[in-house]
Formats: C-alpha cells, structure tokens, sequence
C-alpha cells in the first residue's frame, strides 16, 4: 500500500525501482498494492541516457529493508527490473 514518508518516519528504507514513465510508475504502484506491501513513492531526478546524457525525473519507490527481497523479487517475478547499484 502507498504510504506518505511520515508513516516511515526515520526509518532508512531501500530503493527498489526507479519508474522512467508514468504507465509504468502507475504499473508498478498497482502491483505493489495489490501484493500489499508497503512503499513510498517520490519523484526525483536521475541521469539519463548514453550518448547524450541528460537529467530527468522518474518515480523513485522504497520500501522497508526487511521487505527488498520479496519485493526485488516479486518485482522480477512481474517483469520489472529491480534498481541496482551499477
């Protein structure tokens, strides 16, 4: 289920998916809601591209580190790739 930060309040979490389009972000948030796990979602800036790199915004989600790898797995499991660090 979505959540807003303060029901996390300082709590770290991990980034799971960083969505590029907002199909695939409004995707990724019905999945995670209906497997009902809980996430934030915000929107934030990341590099783009390889010849010509650019600066562009996305959905950034996170979650709960005791809940990554059911996420990073289920996320799979649907066709979307998790977010590594390269």
């Amino acid at each position: 289920m979505r959540r807003d930060s303060e029901y996390f309040g300082e709590r770290e979490l991990a980034l799971v998916y960083i969505a590029r389009k907002l199909e695939e972000a409004l995707a990724v948030e019905d999945l995670l809601t209906r497997a009902e796990f809980d996430y934030l979602v915000e929107a934030d800036r990341y590099r783009g591209g390889v010849i010509f790199q650019s600066e562009r915004v996305g959905a950034f989600f996170y979650v709960e580190p005791v809940q990554e790898p059911g996420v990073r797995e289920y996320l799979s499991a649907n066709g979307y790739q998790p977010w590594r660090l390269s």
